[in-house]
């Protein structure tokens, strides 16, 4: 398959988190047969039952290509035009997929050894796969890690601080609420002390900054409360520390603040030829925790389309990162 057809593919391919087994089928078999015409191996590695993944190298590896295989949803099938490739997961990450194992392949077939591909399942949720990874006991000099950066090399990540807030109340009828007690009012308070947090700044990546992505709770408009939760999302620029200590200082006495997913923001080297960016969004790198080398973040498409009804990739950039990934891969080996 040449790159935009490879691509295509891949978008068609159902693996919103967690259903990655088919894709993974997918790309176990195309790997095989590309392993098989020049002398590459291939394994499946599992990371829970029918989620595992897939690892293809030349050698003992010192540079590797990685970047994840699930989806946000929802899936929709791909299409394309004269410039863009459109479908769930176009730049974020099929596409990257497509021309990292485009450029391993013009790599392997000119004689290029000591590379691997590592495409694994869950970075959307919780890094499950790139956790998994980290604790397999193989790994490599260099870890390049796709992710839409429109081919510029970011010179570091937010990382990710992730909440339940949880409330609790009391039923009451609501002609007389003295009787209960609002889980959701105690939400509300809880969320607008959250909100007035200060947000730390870095000279590289920024501010920090807070998403409140969903509000749940109550039973009916006639009952008071007993329940009430919400899900809150913090870009963090530096250890947390502040924020958590924060965070923990607003809800409480009102409500429990849970906390789902933590990882630590990045900051990252560059290479000589390659023009740099800075990026806001959450990567698998602190998951990989060094296992799999240095890492490079890097890949065709922008992040502004991904997560939407409108993703799409150029096919432009598409070629373009095929021949980024060869020129990053032979710096780092002459390293």
């Amino acid at each position: 398959m040449d790159l935009f057809q490879l691509t295509r593919a891949l978008v068609d391919i159902d693996s919103v988190t967690p259903n990655e087994e088919k894709v993974g089928l997918f790309l176990f078999d195309h790997l095989t047969a590309l392993g098989a015409r020049t002398g590459g191996r291939v394994e499946r590695i599992e990371v829970e039952p029918h989620r595992y993944n897939v690892l293809a190298h030349w050698g003992d590896p010192i540079v590797t290509l990685s970047t994840h295989m699930d989806t946000v949803p929802p899936f929709f099938a791909s299409r394309e035009d004269s410039e863009f490739i459109w479908g769930r997961g176009a730049c974020d990450t099929k596409g990257i997929i497509a021309s990292m194992i485009h450029a391993a392949e013009s790599l392997v077939t000119n004689g290029v050894r000591g590379i691997a591909l590592l495409f694994v399942v869950g970075e959307e949720r919780n890094s499950a796969g790139a956790l998994a990874a980290a604790k397999d006991g193989r790994g490599s000099r260099y870890l390049i890690n796709g992710e839409p950066t429109e081919n510029k090399l970011a010179l570091g990540s937010k990382g990710a601080l992730r909440y339940e807030i949880i409330a609790q109340g009391r039923m009451a009828h609501s002609a007389y609420p003295h009787l209960g007690e609002s889980a959701i009012e105690k939400l509300l308070d809880a969320l607008e002390r959250i909100r007035r947090i200060p947000m730390p700044s870095d000279s590289t990546l920024g501010p920090s900054t807070l998403n409140i992505g969903t509000i749940q709770g109550g039973r009916a408009p006639n009952i008071i409360p007993d329940h009430a939760r919400a899900e809150v999302f913090l870009r963090l620029v530096d250890s947390g520390d502040g924020l958590r200590a924060a965070v923990n200082a607003a809800s409480h006495g009102l409500v429990e603040a849970k906390e789902i997913l933590y990882i630590p923001a990045v900051h990252l080297g560059s290479v000589n030829g390659l023009e740099t960016t800075v990026v806001s969004y959450t990567t698998d790198i602190p998951a990989f925790n060094g296992a799999w080398g240095k890492p490079f973040l890097l890949g065709p498409g922008s992040i502004h389309f991904a997560h939407t009804d409108q993703e799409r990739i150029p096919k432009a950039e598409l070629l373009e990162s095929v021949e980024v990934y060869q020129k990053l891969v032979r710096q780092l080996l002459q390293q």
